[in-house]
């Protein structure tokens, strides 16, 4: 495969980890001792394009937002509008290997 599907490809697992994130912190928004994680790969897919592969692994850290009395420290809002963007850039990226996938096809077919 190529860089561009490897990363596509990494992006999408990434994004779909930030999206199971996000629901698990929603979810918990009222629970005591909660606390929220935050899914990270753009460094390192930056870093793997770099070095000609495009292929990562997300990795769910602790979030570092304050805690509130109860020991909880999902912020909703931050969550919601993460959500947007996690939202947002899975459809860029679907369509960015749809499109990928299509010219290969099409090329495919025409040889």
């Amino acid at each position: 495969m190529s860089v561009t599907v490897n990363a596509l490809e990494s992006a999408l697992d990434g994004l779909a980890a930030r999206q199971r994130a996000i629901a698990n912190n929603l979810a918990n928004v009222n629970t005591p001792q909660f606390q929220a994680t935050r899914v990270q790969f753009e460094q390192q897919l930056a870093h793997s394009i770099a070095a000609g592969d495009g292929r990562v692994s997300a990795t769910e850290q602790p979030s570092l937002e304050p805690t509130r009395l109860n020991g909880n420290n999902v912020n909703a809002d931050t969550e919601v509008l993460s959500n947007e963007a996690t939202v947002l850039s899975y459809q860029f990226a679907s369509q960015a290997i749809k499109s990928k996938l299509s010219g290969v096809s099409t090329a495919a077919r025409t040889s």
